[in-house]
């Protein structure tokens, strides 16, 4: 087996039309107005300084952003932009499964922005329909467990919780005392639905 070196994905970027770049459909990232604005004037002055980073489709010619759908959304939204850079954009392109890309998605965004909760619930649910652990969402996403049930409560799908082992139902007047000596594996999730009286 030949072991390939490692090259990082930004050493080779490459204009492609603006066209054929498609946004993905899980990205919970916003950018409020005000910081929108002042990307549409960095990107104004400076021109674009780093590129968005997308997947390759060779079946449709097609490059769903990875990374970078608000410097995408300025060429969409501005045309100043779009005919100054002859309606081409600077692309990096990773190959990942969905998963993968997903993953680096959130990895990309955390540090910027906010994430819409009802998409970042969506993207859990997605990445649980693909096989993926809770271990490796928290591994790949950055995330604790804590956040990661708190995700999968949204979404209401009893198929998540699956692999989550509760403990005994909890009876109206009782306290739940979590047993202190307990290991790890033997912790359990207690969660609660309160009905209507």
């Amino acid at each position: 087996m030949v072991n390939k070196e490692f090259r990082s994905p930004v050493y080779n970027i490459i204009a492609v039309p603006f066209e054929k770049i498609i946004p993905n459909t899980y990205n919970p990232n916003n950018v409020a107005p005000p910081e929108m604005r002042l990307l549409y004037d960095s990107i104004k002055e400076d021109g674009y300084t780093m590129p968005i980073v997308c997947y390759h489709v060779k079946s449709s010619d097609k490059y769903v952003i990875v990374d970078g759908f608000h410097r995408w959304r300025v060429m969409r939204d501005c045309p100043d932009i779009y005919e100054r850079e002859k309606g081409m954009m600077p692309v990096s392109i990773i190959d990942k499964p969905l998963s993968g890309r997903m993953a680096s998605t959130i990895r990309h965004n955390r540090a910027r922005g906010t994430h819409d909760v009802d998409l970042m619930s969506n993207i859990i649910k997605e990445l649980y329909e693909l096989g993926r652990s809770d271990a490796w969402i928290s591994k790949h996403l950055g995330m604790d467990r804590d956040e990661i049930l708190r995700l999968k409560q949204i979404t209401g799908l009893a198929a998540l919780f699956r692999d989550v082992k509760f403990g005994q139902a909890w009876r109206p007047g009782e306290d739940v005392v979590p047993d202190e000596g307990a290991s790890d594996s033997e912790k359990t999730h207690t969660i609660c639905t309160l009905g209507n009286d």
